[in-house]
This record gives C-alpha cells, sequence and structure tokens, in this order.
C-alpha cells in the first residue's frame, strides 16, 4: 500500500473527504501512479496533483479510477461534486480542472499520511453519495407499500359485507341510514316504547317501525331496535327490555329467533330476519 503526503491543512474538509477516498481506492486496485495512468487518460503527473489535493480531478477521473476499483461511479461522482462547489468557494471561481496530456513522470510521495477519517464519521458529501446510490429504491419501495395498502384495503371491506351478508343472502341495507335512524346510545335514559303488536295485510307489526330491511347489530339504537324487540317478544323470545338498545340480550334473542326460522345464526337483523320476525 502506497504512503502518501500529509494533505494541505488549508484543505478544505469536504475537498480533503474526497481525496482521502481516492486515495484510498487507489491503494486497494494496488497500482501505482504509472500503471494507473496507463489505464486513464490522465499521466502518472496528473493522479500525483489530484491524490495530493493540489488539483481538483476531473469528473471523468473520479469515474474512471472507481470503475477500476469496482465501484458504482454514482457515488464519487456525488462526491467530486461537492468537493468542487468547496473547491469553487475556496478561490472565488470555477473549480480548474485539469485536461489529460503527456506529462513527465514522477515518483509518488513515500512520506506517511496521518489517518484523517475516523470510521463512523460521515460528512454530508456522503450522505449526499449514499442516496445517490440507488435511484430506484424509493420508486420500489413505494410501489411495495401501495400494494400493501391496496391488499388491506379490500380486505376490510371483504370482511365488512361477509359479517353483514351473514353467507345466506342476508341483504346489505344501506348503513347509514341504519345509522341516522338508530343514533348510539348516550349517558341519557332510554326512550319507552310501547308496543301496539297487530296484524296487517299477513305481517306483524308493533306500531314503532315499519321497516322491513333496516340492517341492526349490536351497538345499533333506537326505534328499529324497539320493534325487533316487540316482535321478538310476541314470537315469545325474551329480549330483556323495550328501550330500543340492541344490547347483549336483544342479539342473544334474534340469535335463538334465527335458529328457529333456519336461518343463518349471526345476531345481525336483516331484511331475512326482518321477514321471520313479521310472518
Amino acid at each position: 500500500m502506497s504512503r502518501w503526503a500529509v494533505l494541505p491543512a488549508e484543505l478544505d474538509p469536504r475537498v480533503r473527504q474526497l481525496v482521502v477516498r481516492l486515495r484510498r481506492l487507489k491503494d486497494h486496485s494496488g497500482l501505482s501512479l504509472r500503471q494507473l495512468a496507463a489505464r486513464t487518460e490522465y499521466s502518472p503527473k496528473s493522479w500525483e496533483r489530484y491524490l495530493g489535493g493540489r488539483s481538483l480531478p476531473p469528473p471523468q477521473a473520479v469515474e474512471a479510477l472507481a470503475r477500476i476499483g469496482g465501484e458504482d461511479p454514482t457515488r464519487w461522482l456525488a462526491l467530486r461534486e461537492v468537493a468542487a462547489e468547496a473547491w469553487g468557494k475556496r478561490r472565488g471561481e470555477a473549480p480548474a480542472v485539469d485536461t489529460p496530456g503527456p506529462e513527465a513522470t514522477l515518483p509518488e510521495a513515500t512520506t506517511p499520511e496521518p489517518e484523517i477519517l475516523t470510521a463512523g464519521a460521515r460528512t454530508a458529501a456522503e450522505s449526499l453519495a449514499d442516496g445517490a446510490r440507488s435511484p430506484t429504491r424509493s420508486l420500489r419501495v413505494a410501489l411495495v407499500a401501495g400494494t400493501v395498502a391496496l391488499v388491506l384495503a379490500v380486505s376490510s371491506t371483504v370482511l365488512l359485507a361477509v359479517r353483514l351478508l351473514g353467507g345466506a343472502g342476508e341483504t346489505a341495507a344501506p348503513l347509514a341510514a341504519s345509522a341516522a335512524s338508530a343514533p348510539a346510545t348516550s349517558s341519557q335514559s332510554a326512550p319507552a316504547y310501547a308496543c301496539r303488536v297487530a296484524r296487517v295485510d299477513g305481517r306483524w307489526y308493533a306500531g314503532i317501525s315499519p321497516t322491513r330491511g333496516a340492517v341492526l347489530a349490536n351497538g345499533h339504537a333506537g326505534p328499529e331496535v324497539a320493534e325487533a324487540q316487540c316482535l321478538l317478544r310476541r314470537a315469545g323470545i325474551s329480549p330483556g327490555g323495550i328501550d330500543g338498545i340492541f344490547g347483549p340480550l336483544t342479539e342473544a334473542a334474534v340469535r335463538r329467533a334465527q335458529q328457529r326460522a333456519g336461518l343463518v345464526v349471526d345476531g345481525i337483523i336483516g331484511p331475512h330476519t326482518w321477514k321471520a320476525l313479521r310472518r
């Protein structure tokens, strides 16, 4: 491995970062400056200036060295762009870039250089380079996340539909209408309902709600629930009190009525359960 000369003290940290990493990449390749020049368009003297911090290497030189070292040039070109900005600010002008040409060959410096970067010391330039390493990674992650979200949404919709349909043709009536007519119970006392059961056109009605398709389940409340409670009591199945609140007792009574009528036993009142209660 080459032993490098100490970099100039006034060298900007971002330029120093680039030079030190290029030195390590060159050492890793096992090539001398003369061999490196033979494999690129730049002379040994040019490489001595680049790796000595006396001249900013052109993008083509950085890319060539990265490919020789088996590295992705994108990351190294990003480091070079950051260093070029710092180099231009230090001189108050656009950074000068060497062009390849025949020059005299000079031996590598032999003065040892102290370690400049410690393990884990990441600069803003290195973070920028890491972000440029894989331009398609963000798109791939977004596609995967969108697919997962779509699968979850479809699964939730299917589960809700199965719950409401009960697997036996319980047609799901508009839940918004049920929610509007059966608001959730509050801390106030539930209204009292009176059952006035009468048979009209071959169907039983309790005089509270004429609905035949409202979907009711545990947690609903309102006149439709009270109507169902009256019809359950008329059928000889106690739902508890006639309070218009669909609670555990009412759900248990609905399950018994569904079992008696040969329906799917799910504790949810739909069109088929209404038909069984009114006939």
